[in-house]
């Protein structure tokens, strides 16, 4: 998406627009139909997940390249393809859009696609700032339209299942949260990789933790294109939970492995294998003291390993599916605006810690 698209949206605005209600244009409240801006990276797996749902359906995409664009003429001759983004936004025949493109422009286009009645899924981070989210937050709740975060991962069989064992109360109290998310590229020239990558752990630790974070760490340092490229973000919560998370474009290989601390048990997520991504340990350490402090007891507890049983459907076809249900009856999505909020907020608070070569930030 190109600045002169956004500009010329913008432009536009000024047109009143008659929008119907989502019943009336949906037949019935039975189908979700998506408008979808930007089909570079990530738009195709947008329109391709869009395309396989029961109630919900890709009828338009736009975007400013013309190859792109045959690309999605011929692979969906159903769906009309456009360049202009404010034909997405006017139209009768558009429930709802999916903002796909850089996050410079998220902004601009979700307050247009708010303000012209349609309920937002938007790619990852939320905004460039904090400020821009809260606008887009209270003006969703203003215009009682939705708003979606695209944070695909909550949607994985892996994080759903951690999920599951953080509730029951399997792992115990939450110690920590370790994470490693590296590899070679893809560089980016308008965000750095904190605001690349981190999101994905961010969001994750925001789903799972019980808890407001305090405060944040970070360190990272620019080497090629301008923008960070190796950073490590250490994230305080209250009750002693700390969070660790290591992002980096500069690794030779490329790791995605999670570890997740309990006072019962503990997790390792490897999202690079096929088979047993996720594997539970009986592990632990206990301390009983007698009298006084020299006559403290430590016990180490190692009891089985085993790997759960994880759902195989694709992540981003899941979150489409609760995207739609949420929009068609009425339901708050758990990674809505206020969750898209709170991960920009925690990457300005660890961008300005580098700024000041790691001082802690409250948040």
């Amino acid at each position: 998406m190109s600045n002169s698209l956004v500009t010329e949206a913008t432009q536009k605005n000024g047109q009143k627009t008659q929008v119907a209600t989502l019943e009336s244009r949906s037949g019935g409240g039975n189908m979700l139909r998506v408008g979808v801006i930007g089909y570079g990276y990530w738009g195709p797996n947008i329109v391709r997940n869009l395309h396989g749902q029961k109630n919900c359906q890709a009828v338009m995409v736009c975007d400013k390249s013309s190859n792109a664009l045959n690309r999605v003429r011929k692979t969906y001759p159903g769906i009309e393809a456009v360049t202009d983004p404010m034909e997405v936004l006017r139209s009768p025949d558009v429930d709802a859009v999916a903002v796909i493109t850089p996050v410079w422009t998220h902004y601009e286009l979700a307050k247009l696609a708010l303000e012209h009645g349609k309920h937002v899924f938007i790619e990852k981070p939320f905004t460039s700032n904090s400020a821009q989210a809260e606008e887009l937050v209270e003006l969703a709740a203003r215009k009682n339209l939705k708003i979606m975060v695209d944070h695909t991962f909550l949607f994985t069989g892996a994080v759903r299942k951690i999920k599951e064992l953080t509730e029951s109360g399997a792992l115990g109290d939450l110690y920590y949260y370790d994470s490693l998310r590296v590899n070679l590229g893809l560089f980016q020239h308008d965000v750095s990789v904190i605001w690349d990558l981190a999101p994905h752990d961010l969001s994750i630790m925001d789903y799972l933790i019980k808890a407001e974070p305090e405060a944040i760490v970070a360190t990272g340092e620019k080497h090629l294109n301008g923008v960070e490229d190796v950073a490590y973000l250490t994230v305080y919560f209250p009750k002693n939970i700390i969070a660790h998370i290591n992002v980096n474009w500069l690794s030779p290989v490329k790791i995605r492995t999670t570890l997740i601390g309990g006072q019962k048990k503990m997790v390792v997520w490897n999202d690079l294998v096929a088979d047993e991504k996720v594997r539970i340990y009986d592990k632990g350490v206990q301390i009983t003291s007698g009298e006084g402090i020299r006559n403290l007891l430590v016990s180490y507890r190692s009891g089985d390993m085993w790997a759960p049983q994880l759902e195989q459907l694709e992540a981003l076809h899941v979150e489409l599916d609760y995207f739609a249900d949420c929009v068609l009856n009425d339901k708050v999505p758990f990674n809505d605006g206020h969750a898209g909020l709170r991960i920009v907020r925690m990457l300005e608070a660890a961008e300005a810690s580098i700024r000041k070569r790691g001082e802690l930030v409250r948040l």
